[in-house]
């Protein structure tokens, strides 16, 4: 059931509750302040998977989750309802996810790093090799914003590290603030 018919279908059936139905209304018709937001870069692999999650969160999640409020309503007295009141939470929370994905999407440069790094220089989807100092070499991938996983040594163009080293080659030096304070990083290797 998607969010277009549940104005009709789902409050005959009470399903879905009206309140979810405007917020997801409200959110769909566009927020004004959007206009004014800068697109986010993001490599194909990002925008692949921020489109999975959300064809996971439409196509599988959203019908469950309508079943399972469905279900709890029929177990009587909705004022003490413990599990219809959890399903109702999960829904507005998968709902609130869609919302913020289709946001995201919309708002995105998908850049292509299909093309090798003939140039060296660090842009969205290259691998860089840095020294903190240590001695150590660690390598990360600079990503847009919305991918970065710094555990996965996935950083965002847009961090303090991720602007120092955005344009820069192998061989040179940049610095940026961390919460250490101020701090240089040798730039070993690009790809």
């Amino acid at each position: 059931m998607c969010p277009a018919s549940w104005t009709a279908e789902a409050m005959s059936d009470g399903s879905v509750d009206p309140v979810l139905i405007a917020f997801v209304w409200i959110a769909r018709s566009g927020d004004p302040s959007m206009e004014s937001r800068k697109a986010t870069q993001v490599t194909q692999e990002g925008h692949d998977r921020l489109s999975a999650e959300l064809r996971e969160l439409i196509e599988v999640r959203r019908p469950a989750l309508v079943a399972a409020v469905a279900e709890a309503r029929s177990h009587g007295d909705l004022r003490e309802n413990a599990a219809y009141d959890a399903a109702r939470q999960d829904q507005a929370m998968n709902e609130r996810r869609i919302s913020e994905l289709e946001s995201m999407l919309q708002n995105v440069i998908v850049v292509d790093t299909s093309a090798e790094n003939a140039t060296g220089i660090i842009r969205i989807g290259s691998k860089v090799t840095v020294d903190f100092g240590d001695g150590e070499a660690e390598e990360y991938t600079l990503v847009g914003a919305i991918e970065a996983k710094p555990s996965a040594n996935m950083i965002s163009n847009e961090s303090p590290l991720g602007k120092a080293l955005n344009g820069k080659r192998a061989g040179e030096s940049a610095w940026f603030f961390s919460p250490g304070g101020r701090q240089q990083v040798e730039i070993k290797a690009v790809r």
